[in-house]
């Protein structure tokens, strides 16, 4: 009976070590996510190194596809990325990126883009996106929007409240910008980024829910229905005056923070990094994370945002299942130290019970031995 119990305790120790053999690996990535979490640099890694273990093709598959798709800055954003994951690329591969990258900065390219964010105030890359800026600096593009958009509001028909917000703080700053030589030029460029992600329907659902509530706060509507009714973008001096007098540059402060945060990453990432951070934004502190984000990974951000999507920013879902392996893995862990302290408890009482038997059969072995010598004499 006693050596049972031994065996028993001696078989939870070899099945507990086995069960944290293979649980330990899952709990130890895990516990480094949930650490992970506030910080989007460090969280991306960890959840690259699970993705790419997966698929050994998935960087080349998607450098093939960004190609076919005519998106050269993010085929060039996969190559940084394997280049820093010391993934081999073909070289036929790496030279049509590094063509369809020489081609999209061409002087041809640029100028045709260009042209094209300053007529239609739409952008989706560096050079439209210059444009889009030149043309809102001249105040141009935002009048023209405040204009568009007050004039269906005056006229009781759909608005896009937060484009005519928008426009509306980027007239305030464009101002503020030519006071400051410059100095809010930055979120001048971001809010004219936000504004272009929402007219071509990539700002993410929860982001254009809070901005359109954020617009309607700077934007005092009976003024600017008044300011837009004999405005126009051919008097853009007249115009501009009366829209400022319908801002509220007290409640612009959210606005402005996010329209930083869009430059912050539009200059590790390029227009497009910015526009795919707007685009699966769920809110600004999104945009914030993804800043951070692309402060640290550069001009990997694009290829890292394309693989894990809003979980390159933070933890989404699966809490339950990370904090489930960790709880299995101290269960199996508190098994494992419960069978080794009952095995060490019944070993040592083993030998205590052998000791102890050892000895009364040396005290029985004595005292027969007395017994005989005295029984000798007599």
């Amino acid at each position: 009976m006693k050596w049972l119990r031994i065996s028993t305790a001696l078989t939870g120790i070899a099945a507990c070590s086995f069960m944290l053999a293979q649980v330990a690996p899952h709990a130890r990535e895990a516990g480094a996510i949930l650490a992970a979490q506030d910080d989007p640099a460090a969280l991306s890694e960890l959840k690259l190194d699970a993705v790419l273990r997966q698929n050994d093709r998935l960087v080349q598959d998607n450098i093939e596809a960004a190609l076919a798709a005519g998106d050269a800055d993010l085929a060039d954003s996969f190559v940084a990325l394997a280049r820093d994951r010391n993934i081999a690329l073909p070289d036929d591969l790496l030279a049509r990126v590094s063509d369809a990258v020489k081609d999209e900065n061409s002087t041809s390219h640029f100028a045709r883009r260009f042209a094209t964010g300053l007529v239609t105030g739409n952008a989706d890359d560096v050079a439209s996106l210059s444009g889009t800026v030149a043309g809102d600096l001249f105040v141009i593009g935002d009048v023209r929007d405040v204009v568009r958009e007050g004039k269906h509001l005056a006229m009781g028909e759909d608005t896009d409240r937060l484009v005519l917000g928008l426009a509306a703080a980027g007239l305030a700053v464009t101002a503020a910008t030519y006071v400051s030589i410059g100095g809010a030029a930055p979120v001048r460029a971001g809010l004219t980024l936000v504004k272009d992600a929402r007219k071509v329907g990539r700002l993410g659902e929860g982001l254009a829910a809070w901005a359109g509530r954020s617009a309607r706060e700077v934007v005092d509507t009976p003024v600017l229905q008044n300011a837009v009714a004999s405005g126009s973008v051919l008097r853009p001096g007249q115009t501009v005056s009366a829209i400022k007098a319908a801002f509220r540059a007290e409640k612009a402060g959210a606005l402005v923070r996010l329209g930083k945060d869009v430059t912050r990453v539009a200059e590790k990432t390029g227009t497009r990094g910015a526009m795919d951070s707007l685009r699966i934004a769920e809110g600004p502190k999104d945009v914030a994370r993804a800043a951070r984000l692309a402060e640290a990974q550069g001009s990997k951000t694009r290829a890292i945002m394309k693989l894990l999507g809003r979980g390159a920013l933070l933890l989404v879902g699966g809490v339950f299942d990370l904090a489930l392996w960790l709880f299995g893995a101290a269960l199996t862990l508190f098994g494992l130290l419960s069978s080794i302290k009952a095995t060490t408890e019944r070993l040592t009482q083993a030998w205590c019970d052998r000791r102890r038997a050892r000895r009364l059969r040396r005290a029985q072995v004595a005292a027969e031995a007395a017994l005989a010598s005295a029984a000798g004499p007599a």
